[in-house]
């Protein structure tokens, strides 16, 4: 790969991993719970001083050091690109949050559902461009390719499975520390069900142009 091809690429994942920032952002604003991924940091965040951001930078860490447990000799040192990835992600979450998205407050639930299917487009879009760069992936799919390299399972199976296992720990440390349910609601369903398919419509509807962009891929 060229290096003109891969500095476009890294173009392309850093304004994916922004936008994405800005849907969990969204998500999260709407007041329906979160998306699964962000749903353990969310959790915390709600019960302690850290930011969801900060909590998101820790979890993923704690992801990366899964998947070398998991690879062990296998995992290759490329890899480790996920750790400023992951402090990027975090400030970008946190920055969206507290900067870009203040004044978001829905005032009923209608208000809330719009938001919430409005994150999930944008969330959508900043997946598929994440995989359309194709340079480095962010902790949560880094460890469902892990796992499927390992096991040997499906890709797409592993990840709706890690994604109910996400949301139901937040339950249950939601409930361990707040006695009640924080953080996990039917938006939390609704983005795992809705953002695959999104960043899979974008993938066809923009293909013609990503062949342009990135030529050398085909």
């Amino acid at each position: 790969m060229q290096k003109l091809e891969l500095v476009k690429r890294y173009v392309i994942f850093i304004v994916g991993l922004f936008v994405n920032s800005i849907g969990v952002a969204l998500i999260t604003k709407a007041d329906l719970g979160t998306s699964p991924i962000s749903s353990i940091p969310y959790v915390l965040s709600l019960s302690f001083t850290p930011t969801i951001g900060q909590f998101t930078i820790v979890f993923s860490l704690l992801l990366i050091v899964i998947q070398i447990c998991l690879e062990r000799r296998n995992y290759k040192p490329i890899q480790l690109l996920q750790i400023p990835v992951s402090v990027a992600f975090g400030y970008f979450i946190d920055f969206s949050m507290d900067y870009l998205l203040f004044w978001l407050d829905p005032q009923n639930y209608v208000q809330s559902i719009i938001y919430l299917l409005i994150g999930c487009v944008v969330l959508g879009f900043g997946v598929y461009m994440e995989v359309c760069a194709n340079v480095v992936m962010l902790p949560g799919e880094g460890t469902v390719k892990s796992i499927t390299r390992t096991v040997g399972t499906n890709f797409g199976t592993t990840k709706v499975s890690m994604d109910v296992t996400m949301a139901v720990c937040a339950l249950v440390i939601s409930l361990i520390l707040s006695h009640q349910v924080q953080g996990v609601r039917e938006g939390t369903i609704i983005a795992a069900l809705l953002v695959g398919y999104i960043s899979r419509f974008f993938g066809h509807l923009f293909k013609p142009i990503e062949r342009r962009i990135l030529a050398e891929a085909y």
